[in-house]
Parts: structure tokens; C-alpha cells; sequence
């Protein structure tokens, strides 16, 4: 027997989700959806190689005027 192991232990945190998802089951469903709003999505990579083309460096010293 390992003196470190405490198969056990969880933390306030692990406890507190774990609760919190035998209350309310829809909450991953509520989840992966918010995450497919803002995250995953379908990227067409030839439109974005061309975005990347077209961009223009910034010079160093943006705000110092050439007069």
C-alpha cells in the first residue's frame, strides 16, 4: 500500500460539480450546446489561407507620425 494514495479523497470543487449534475442532468446537453454556438465550427481553410495572404504587417512605432 502507497503511503501518498488517497483514492478516497475529492475535492469541495469535484464534489460541489458532482452534485450539481445529479441535480440538474441537462446540463451537459446545456453545455455542448454553448460550446457549438462559439466553438465548433466548420472552417473553410482555402478562405482562410487567403485572409492570411491579404493581411499587412503592422510597422514597429504605429503611433510615430512620418512629417
Amino acid at each position: 500500500m502507497s503511503f501518498f494514495r488517497r483514492p478516497d479523497y475529492q475535492s469541495d470543487t469535484t464534489q460541489f460539480i458532482n452534485k450539481l449534475k445529479e441535480q440538474k442532468p441537462e446540463l451537459d446537453a446545456q453545455q455542448q450546446y454553448g460550446r457549438s454556438l462559439l466553438w465548433d465550427k466548420q472552417v473553410d481553410r482555402d478562405t482562410w489561407d487567403e485572409y492570411n495572404e491579404g493581411r499587412v504587417e503592422q510597422k514597429p512605432y504605429v503611433y510615430q507620425t512620418n512629417s
